[in-house]
């Protein structure tokens, strides 16, 4: 029989759930129930993990069915267009329904994403224990997590999956960041194997957040140099000597911030391999900001605690950094 969980238990699943309707800045509060609750209450522990990949995982192919839609709509818009030049009536007809469709559906799949944690955080609220779609059956396999045994979780996929859900939100644009941040100032010290997962996510969050912040200034630079050499003058002549330097320099600088936007979705997929990687069981470290990171902390090696102060440790563990050979998530 599966033991009912207590008022404390629920509240904290509750939490950890409705964390989601902060649409990424409610990241931290899954890490912050498992870290407290990982050793008091594996039903709390579960349920904020599982929190912790609905947002992350979840956010992620919202994102991309989104961006698929979106693609799909423009293309369908270009056959329209092409099938029919000559009738405005139609096309015009045909942009107003694609509009009416997408809004249609950008509401309706918000709707889904905020209905699900919604759900969980009542289920959960009525002490029952609560998997998501897909994702909550093979989570609860792969940290072989069961209600009615006395065992724990497995601690090593629990790191694995926390430092992979560090890497997936790097697609969350700043936010994503407070997933690695929250788990380095909790766990850190536990494990110096998590401690460097954590902290390569959060160097990595930070690059990304870099380019975009670089492009933007690429592209203000451009348009003030434009302006400053054209002016807003209605006498101001495009054709002029001044004119033309500035319509070079605007389109050259937004030329570079351009290819800068564009390198963004890599590094969006580069987080997303780490994160698979990780819970695949590899260490894995990224192209240069990982070898950059490690320079200053230690990475961790399996089995041993040797790469933390004794006064930092935790004696109470017995392997510092997670097994090289994880179960995997596929279990039915």
């Amino acid at each position: 029989m599966k033991p009912t969980p207590s008022p404390e238990e629920r509240v904290w699943a509750v939490l950890a759930h409705l964390s989601a309707l902060a649409f990424g800045m409610g990241l931290l509060l899954p890490v912050i129930g498992w870290a407290e609750q990982r050793r008091k209450s594996k039903f709390v522990a579960y349920q904020c993990l599982q929190a912790l990949g609905y947002q992350s995982l979840g956010y992620t192919v919202w994102l991309l069915g989104y961006l698929l839609f979106i693609a799909v709509n423009i293309l369908l818009m270009m056959i329209v267009a092409i099938a029919a030049p000559k009738n405005e009536d139609v096309f015009m007809t045909s942009v107003i329904g694609f509009d009416i469709f997408f809004f249609v559906f950008l509401f309706a799949s918000l709707g889904i994403y905020f209905l699900m944690p919604i759900i969980a955080a009542i289920a959960c609220g009525m002490g029952k224990d609560f998997q998501y779609p897909f994702m909550g059956k093979r989570l609860a396999n792969y940290l072989e997590y069961n209600a009615e045994g006395e065992n724990p979780l497995n601690e090593d996929h629990e790191d694995r999956w926390v430092a992979a859900m560090g890497h997936f939100s790097v697609i969350i644009a700043f936010w994503g960041m407070l997933a690695p941040v929250t788990a380095w100032i909790l766990q850190g010290k536990r494990s110096a194997w998590l401690k460097f997962q954590s902290a390569q996510a959060i160097a990595f969050h930070l690059c990304v957040l870099a380019l975009g912040l670089v492009a933007g200034a690429l592209y203000m630079v451009g348009m003030v140099a434009f302006i400053a050499l054209t002016g807003f003058s209605p006498e101001s002549s495009m054709s002029s000597g001044a004119g033309l330097i500035g319509l070079i320099i605007m389109f050259g600088f937004m030329l570079i911030a351009l290819l800068i936007v564009l390198a963004v979705p890599l590094f969006h997929i580069t987080g997303q391999w780490a994160g698979y990687r990780v819970l695949k069981g590899d260490d894995y470290k990224y192209p240069i900001v990982g070898k950059l990171v490690a320079r200053f902390i230690p990475i961790g090696s399996e089995g041993t605690t040797k790469n933390l102060p004794a006064s930092e440790g935790d004696p109470s563990v017995a392997a510092n950094a997670p097994s090289h050979r994880p179960d995997g998530l596929s279990g039915g």
